[in-house]
C-alpha cells in the first residue's frame, strides 16, 4: 500500500483515554481503546479497506507536538509512522 497520509482526531475523556478516528486517502477509522500514560498514547483501530485487520498503534509526542510511533499490522508487521499536533480548528 505504500506511504499513507491522513489526518487524526484525537478527543481526550480527562480520564486518561481518548477517542476519535483517522482518515485518509484509503477510508476513516475509529480510534478504539484509547489511552494515555504520560508521553505515551496506545489505541488500535480496525481497518476495512482494502482488507479488514485490527492494527495496533502507539506513539510518544514530545514537548513540541511532534509523535512518532508504529502501527502493529500482524502478519503484515509494524510500520513507522510519524505526526505534527495541529490546533483544533
Amino acid at each position: 500500500m505504500g506511504q499513507q497520509s491522513g489526518t487524526m482526531t484525537v478527543v481526550p475523556d480527562g480520564a486518561g483515554g481518548f477517542s476519535g478516528s483517522l482518515s485518509g486517502s484509503l477510508g476513516s477509522m475509529d480510534i478504539d481503546n484509547g489511552s494515555i500514560d504520560g508521553e505515551t498514547l496506545r489505541w488500535t483501530m480496525k481497518m476495512t479497506s482494502p482488507m479488514p485487520m485490527k492494527l495496533d498503534c502507539e506513539a510518544t509526542v514530545d514537548e513540541g507536538g511532534e509523535a512518532t510511533g508504529t502501527v502493529d499490522a500482524g502478519l503484515f508487521g509494524k510500520m513507522p509512522f510519524r505526526a505534527t499536533k495541529r490546533a483544533a480548528n
